[in-house]
């Protein structure tokens, strides 16, 4: 018997009721797009007007995407018959449509392309961007502001930084230097430079919890009273006032000392520490690191289970009550310890970047500049200004918006969730509500939130979908919740292996809601789909070696990473052109297959060598380090002999590479005997191929200091034809990192006096990764991270990274005691855990493998 399924159009017919504020849930595949395209139909069509609506988006390319799918439809709308064009609005609204409304249907296409900057469909950034460039002195900015890209901010935190370590080793005994003081001392150079990055991406944060808590010391105090231990107490203090004598039993202790020496060498032992300990009341302190030991476990500082021998205790039982009761003192006394020092190490922390961050935005207002956060904040605080202005400024955005939409909302985080409180405050409340009907619409998915590291809470979405749901009851308003399950990506075969893997606990943590059950519905029924599981792939056994036998030999292939790259490969090559694709009714192709990990590292890259070696077309990687790619390393080579021609080895990197092309043999002919510089004896060699490399590097020489780098290289790629060398040796996929390094010199020379060792240094010390556009129109194999395949599909998915889990949190704790009022702490390892910090540290690690599992649904849910 066949099951009936609810009809997806309905839902999303729901979802798309221009009267209506709505709330939609929205599983992968289930038509998300679709939807927000058609509520804006929907809109258009009851009248509301183009510049009176607002839809944001999480990428620029949600936004291309929907508004070419806009442009499409209403053009279409404009010339089709009427009999298809009343089947279209039929099908968008349930309702048939009149004459009048088919009229107005077709006028919408030139409604549209005469409005004023088209329809406002942006990401929350470039919203931004151009309020604050239209109010900046409401928003108190300079009003020829400009938007810094991610090299140039992360360039003005270094100098911040290192202007902040300038004034704390200039200022001794300053509280900077004795904050710089307390966290070196705590941390080696690695982690410091790991903090201070932590910091800086936690800036926005961090300001507004500096605001919240009027300044540094206000914070400071907050954090000491969630810890539950007095500004300025110290360690050292809590520890001299735990040894006086009217802090402990010291006669029960002396008794018990009494019991102790008659016992076993153990007892003792025990004895003699606290005999000491006792004895001298003006060492207690000093002694106490010893003294502890007595009774606490070193191993993991708890109370040890025998603090007596048998036979001890049976003389005296009093001796185990004074033992214990000191026991528990002192764990009391660890506790309070740990406690003060993780809110000592937190307040030199944030005294730190209190001083980095004041001169970064002190530098970034000098030169009228704002970075991404800037935009949120300022927009966020432009919105909620008083005295009629948030009011002022929303009518002059063409008389006011009437309609908000929000693609992607659990990626939203809480200072764009209050942005948009800010922005649709009138909605719901007083005249605003009244006047005409105004909605919200927002969708999204718990199950696809993976960016917590751009402070994306799924908490988040649940607590702002109930919190808009009352106020727009409270105004007498529709309000729609609605959850789209039906899948029209997957089959079915794949949508139960998705069900199955977060059917039970753990792995449903973080994905499916309490009480609830993951159910996907196909729209794809009975087509073809397979799932394969793969046995993991261990270390082979290593030989045994004879004695003294060196293992000179690496043999490759021997890793388990290896070995999987190699086994993937092998399989897509027998899968292209030779098995049949029963959902297309076709044979694979390169382009039908997506391969998903969790992050890029050593296996992505074997996987593109294994590929490449087979001859199966695979497009690389979605992400690089500009720096790391093989046609920018060699044009850096060549930039660095430019500088340095007596770095023989440099010269003899570009000789050797693709821009010169000598052989092994050519090179070692003129290496050889040679008594000065490798320069010098390519210029005395008298072969042909000699001449050539020195006329080709005696030119570029005469023109480094003459030149821009940009001109310098656009010459080496061009007129030498060095693109085309570098391509023939590396392949198309060098000509992305290629245009890269040029577009970074144009932007190095916009901001920098040009000259081209300044050029390298900024390049290098950047270490901007470049994001690849791995099209799916392009047949070639797609190896991406599962972040980057947001959005994406194919028919063919393969998942090789899902045994490896997360293991390092970042070095910032949160106390959660909500979303918005948390406080920061810093405590260097599990081991310095206050009950606080341990308990943050414990949230984030819940948090952590919850979003792990979240991106495994997003990897499961790409397959077709």
């Amino acid at each position: 018997m066949t099951t009936l399924l609810p009809d997806p159009a309905e839902a999303q017919r729901r979802a798309a009721h221009p009267q209506t504020s709505v709330w939609v849930g929205a599983s992968a595949g289930t038509g998300k797009t679709k939807v927000l395209t058609d509520r804006v139909l929907g809109l258009l069509l009851q009248g509301t007007k183009p510049e009176r609506l607002l839809c944001l988006t999480f990428t620029k390319a949600a936004a291309a995407e929907m508004a070419n799918r806009l442009n499409a439809t209403l053009s279409v709308w404009a010339v089709t018959p009427d009999d298809d064009l009343a089947a279209r609005l039929l099908a968008l609204t349930g309702v048939a449509p009149n004459a009048d409304v088919m009229t107005d249907a077709r006028r919408l296409f030139a409604q549209v392309l005469d409005t004023p900057g088209g329809l406002k469909i942006q990401t929350i950034h470039a919203f931004c961007q151009a309020l604050l460039r239209r109010f900046p002195l409401e928003a108190d900015i300079a009003p020829h502001f400009e938007l810094m890209d991610d090299q140039t901010a992360r360039e003005l935190l270094l100098a911040a930084r290192d202007h902040m370590l300038v004034q704390a080793r200039a200022g001794q005994g300053t509280p900077l230097a004795e904050a710089l003081l307390q966290v070196t001392t705590r941390v080696n150079e690695d982690g410091f430079g790991g903090l201070m990055d932590a910091l800086a991406s936690e800036r926005g944060r961090l300001a507004r919890l500096l605001a919240l808590h009027g300044g540094l010391d206000g914070l400071v105090a907050a954090i000491h009273a969630r810890l539950d231990v007095p500004v300025g107490l110290s360690e050292q203090q809590l520890i001299r006032e735990a040894c006086a004598d009217t802090a402990l039993d010291a006669a029960g202790l002396r008794r018990a000392i009494a019991g102790l020496e008659r016992g076993s060498k153990t007892d003792q032992g025990k004895a003699a520490l606290i005999a000491g300990f006792l004895a001298d009341p003006a060492r207690r302190a000093e002694l106490y690191g010893e003294y502890r030991w007595a009774y606490l476990k070193k191993t993991d500082g708890d109370v040890q289970k025998v603090l007596a021998t048998k036979a001890v205790l049976e003389g005296d039982p009093a001796i185990l009550e004074a033992l214990s009761r000191e026991a528990e003192r002192l764990i009391r006394l660890e506790a309070r310890c740990r406690a003060v020092r993780v809110a000592g190490a937190t307040a030199a922390l944030l005294r730190l970047g209190d001083a980095m961050l004041a001169t970064y935005r002190r530098v970034k207002q000098t030169r009228a500049l704002l970075d991404y956060d800037d935009l949120i904040l300022g927009t966020r605080d432009l919105l909620r200004s008083g005295d009629g202005i948030a009011a002022w400024v929303l009518y002059k955005l063409d008389g006011g918006i009437d309609h908000v939409l929000i693609d992607e909302a659990q990626d939203t985080n809480p200072e764009q969730w209050e942005l948009i409180e800010a922005l649709t405050g009138e909605f719901f409340a007083g005249l605003g509500a009244r006047d005409t009907v105004r909605t919200l619409f927002a969708v999204g998915d718990v199950k696809q939130s993976i960016y917590s590291f751009q402070r994306a809470e799924p908490d988040e979405f649940i607590r702002m979908r109930d919190a808009f749901a009352l106020r727009v009851a409270a105004v007498e308003q529709r309000w729609d919740s609605v959850a789209l399950d039906t899948s029209f990506r997957s089959t079915e075969t794949v949508l139960e292996l998705v069900d199955a893997v977060f059917a039970r606990d753990p792995a449903r943590h973080g994905v499916v809601p309490i009480g609830e059950t993951l159910r996907h519905l196909a729209h794809r029924r009975g087509q073809a789909g397979r799932v394969e599981l793969w046995p993991l792939i261990s270390p082979r056994e290593r030989e045994e070696l004879e004695p003294w036998q060196p293992p000179v030999v690496v043999r490759p292939g021997d890793s388990p990473r290896t070995r999987l790259a190699e086994v993937i490969a092998r399989r897509i090559r027998d899968w292209i052109g030779r098995e049949i694709l029963p959902s297309k009714q076709r044979p694979m192709r390169a382009g039908d297959i997506l391969v998903l990990v969790r992050r890029r590292g050593g296996f992505v890259e074997e996987l593109v060598r294994a590929l490449k070696a087979l001859e199966v077309p695979v497009a690389g990687i979605d992400r690089m380090v500009l720096t790391e790619q093989m046609a920018v390393m060699d044009l850096m080579a060549l930039g660095d002999f430019l500088l340095l021609p007596e770095d023989d080895l440099t010269l003899a990197t570009v000789l050797k590479g693709p821009l010169v092309g000598l052989t092994e043999d050519q090179l070692f002919e003129i290496a050889w005997r040679r008594t000065g510089s490798l320069w010098a004896a390519l210029q005395a060699a008298p072969q042909a191929w000699a001449q050539e490399a020195t006329r080709l590097l005696g030119d570029l020489l005469g023109r480094v200091d003459y030149v821009r780098p940009y001109e310098l290289y656009a010459e080496v790629l061009g007129h030498r034809r060095g693109r085309e060398k570098l391509i023939g040796r590396l392949g198309y996929e060098a000509d992305d990192p290629i245009d890269e390094f040029l577009a970074r010199s144009l932007a190095y020379e916009r901001e920098h006096v040009p000259s081209l060792q300044g050029f390298l240094a900024w390049l290098r010390a950047a270490e901007g990764e470049i994001k690849r556009d791995l099209e799916a129109g392009r047949d070639e194999v797609r190896v991406m991270t599962a972040h980057g395949a947001k959005g994406l599909q194919a028919p063919i998915v393969i998942l090789p990274d899902t045994a490896a889990v997360p293991l390092t949190l970042p070095p910032l704790l949160w106390t959660r005691e909500d979303i918005q009022g948390g406080l920061m702490l810093w405590s260097p390892s599990a081991g310095s855990d206050d009950a606080v910090a341990g308990a943050a540290r414990e949230t984030a690690k819940r948090r952590q493998q919850e979003e792990y599992r979240r991106l495994l649904y997003v990897a499961l849910t790409r397959a077709e």
